[in-house]
């Protein structure tokens, strides 16, 4: 008999600030909060849907820099209406070479755009369906 695979329970992203990070993520993605077992003040965790959970985890130091190619990535139903959100909130994004404000098309079709959390995680955020 064929074992079942194994699914994706949740992501962890270890934060500086956590409610600076909270406040992030909530905000500009529209997550909900979810409750989280530990009530320390050092964990936040948010639902991806079928997708599992998102977990902020409080502790990192300011110095890290991350690849872009080490992301997360959050689909939505509009790019444009996306990017009107980013840009009310001051938050500059990328093509996947760099340049501001561009968006990047994959040979798809699918439209693709990069930014940064407070950390400087890298994420996508594109119009997959």
């Amino acid at each position: 008999m064929a074992q079942k695979p194994a699914v994706l329970n949740h992501i962890a992203v270890y934060v500086n600030d956590l409610g600076k990070s909270t406040t992030f993520y909530e905000s500009v993605f529209s997550l909900n909060i979810i409750p989280e077992p530990f009530k320390d003040g050092k964990h936040t965790w948010f639902s991806l849907g079928s997708a599992g959970a998102l977990h902020l985890i409080e502790g990192a130091k300011n110095n890290q820099i991350f690849d872009r190619n080490d992301h997360l990535c959050f689909s939505v139903p509009s790019i444009d209406d996306f990017i009107k959100k980013l840009q009310s909130k001051n938050i500059n994004f990328e093509d996947w070479a760099g340049k501001s404000g561009a968006i990047n098309i994959r040979v798809d079709g699918v439209k693709q755009i990069y930014f940064k959390d407070p950390d400087g995680h890298w994420l996508e955020v594109n119009d997959a369906k």
